[in-house]
């Protein structure tokens, strides 16, 4: 009899780290910089404020859902039970599609940040063998990945903490020849607010990307030793991680490097010499801050790779257990882990790869296509949420009975929705304003992609927008996989 089963072998600890590291990347450690640039440290500090308050109305409601209805591939899992089969399809598909791209993309990134140290190396060889081992380790075990996941994790918290405290030191002028700085940073020149509400939208947009990842803590639920426990208390991690990690540390750097510094436009891997951490850390007078800065970043692009390869290969597996995918897809080996599924992501990532490596056109169709892909599966987890509670009410059952329950209903997913439809909005809000067609065609082909994975199941299927009478709250709960 085929194997269609993952394990359950994630343990606490696994989760909490994979919750707490999973949005620490490229998007604190150097896109950070150009967010104070464009809209200064108070306008930086409103745009990552509102995200991170969305982000954590987000984890609660997906932990309300997961610790109810544990499964990996989750919150296409919950479109499908509680909004639309047809949604619950191209919200799947299109997840799974925005983290087969993104897979390229962060080996691309690999490669550009190894060639940091060693510039002859070259650039398909490095990606190719890290697409190699990520494979490997994903390929072992669930436990492999959430080892793998929790000491990667724990040097990106690491750093953050010491840069952290190098910061706050710098700023009381008790560390290298600083004297004290406080807050004058934020009121120099036109600060703390650039550029007016236009310039902190587009960095609302930049503060979305930066928290992508968080939803991660849906996906691993369905293998999670003890979800009943382990997904609540990582997710009252998140706003911790939140206030720690991104709202202090972009305080930090808006209190010690001016908004009009030229350092602070960096916002891509290869401007790692230029990070505002390795600032704060150059101005102390730590040495090999450039490099040590670079050795930290390449952590949080391997653990994001490593985190695409995971979440796509579940996703891909939960869609073949729904008869959303072929049914090849949802086998897995002695351990647990979804071979075909993995096989196929890291396959797709490996063309896209390739076809980055030739310059061509198509990958950046590609990546645009998967852009906006995060922000969608965050409207999905909010509105299935509302869904879900709303049903639940509607069927009879007690709030007390659920062992986690989200904060603040339905105000929560009613702010996640409204935010997240202006920052789906606001992705190219210049070729929106000015009516370009073919930009706009190329900037939301992540829209156009959903929409067609939606109409063509809703016209094969013939599925309908489920009433609260027809969501069987029961069945999910019984929902097994």
């Amino acid at each position: 009899m085929e194997n269609t089963d993952v394990n359950r072998s994630l343990k606490t600890r696994h989760l909490s780290m994979i919750a707490l590291g999973g949005s620490i990347g490229t998007g604190l450690f150097v896109a950070s910089g150009s967010s104070i640039s464009t809209a200064g440290p108070g306008g930086a500090l409103i745009a990552y404020v509102a995200i991170g308050i969305m982000v954590y109305f987000l984890m609660t409601s997906l932990g309300e859902m997961a610790t109810y209805m544990p499964v990996s591939g989750s919150f296409a899992t919950y479109a499908t039970k509680f909004i639309d089969p047809a949604f619950g399809f191209a919200l799947g598909w299109n997840y799974w599609f925005n983290w087969a791209i993104t897979l390229a993309v962060d080996l691309s990134t690999i490669a550009l940040v190894i060639k940091y140290w060693f510039p002859g190396w070259d650039s398909w060889k490095i990606s190719l063998t890290f697409l190699l081992v990520l494979f490997i380790i994903n390929l072992i075990s669930v436990g492999s990945f959430g080892e793998t996941e929790y000491w990667l994790a724990s040097i990106k918290v690491t750093a953050v903490i010491v840069f952290l405290i190098v910061g706050i030191c710098s700023i009381l002028g008790v560390l290298g020849n600083q004297h004290f700085v406080g807050l004058t940073n934020f009121t120099y020149k036109k600060a703390p607010f650039v550029g007016g509400v236009p310039a902190i939208l587009s960095v609302f947009v930049v503060a979305g990307f930066s928290f992508q990842g968080t939803e991660l803590i849906g996906i691993t639920a369905g293998e999670s030793a003890t979800p009943e426990k382990s997904i609540p208390k990582a997710i009252k991690q998140v706003f911790w991680r939140i206030l720690l990690f991104y709202i202090l540390s972009i305080a930090v750097i808006g209190a010690l490097i001016p908004y009009t510094s030229p350092n602070l436009l960096g916002s891509g891997a290869s401007d790692i010499a230029i990070s505002p951490f390795t600032i704060v850390f150059q101005k102390v007078g730590i040495p090999l801050a450039a490099g040590i800065m670079n050795a930290v970043i390449l952590t949080s692009v391997i653990s994001a790779a490593n985190s695409g390869l995971y979440a796509a290969s579940r996703m891909l597996w939960s869609m073949s257990k729904q008869g959303m995918a072929p049914k090849a897809f949802e086998r897995t080996n002695n351990r647990g882990v979804p071979l075909f599924s993995l096989t196929l992501t890291a396959v797709v990532g490996g063309i896209a790869l390739f076809t980055s490596l030739y310059g061509d056109s198509f990958y950046e169709l590609l990546v645009a296509a998967s852009g906006l892909t995060g922000f969608i599966a965050w409207l999905g987890i909010a509105f299935s949420h509302y869904r879900f509670r709303k049903a639940y009410l509607f069927n009879g059952y007690s709030l007390d009975d659920l062992k986690y329950k989200a904060k603040w209903f339905p105000f929560g997913p009613l702010l996640a929705i409204v935010l997240g439809i202006i920052i789906i909005i606001g992705q190219d809000i210049r070729s929106l304003v000015n009516f370009n067609i073919g930009r706009l065609l190329f900037s939301y082909s992540g829209l156009i992609l959903l929409f067609a994975c939606w109409i063509y199941y809703k016209l094969r299927h013939k599925t309908k927008f489920l009433k609260l009478d027809e969501i069987d709250i029961e069945a999910a709960k019984k929902h097994k996989y």
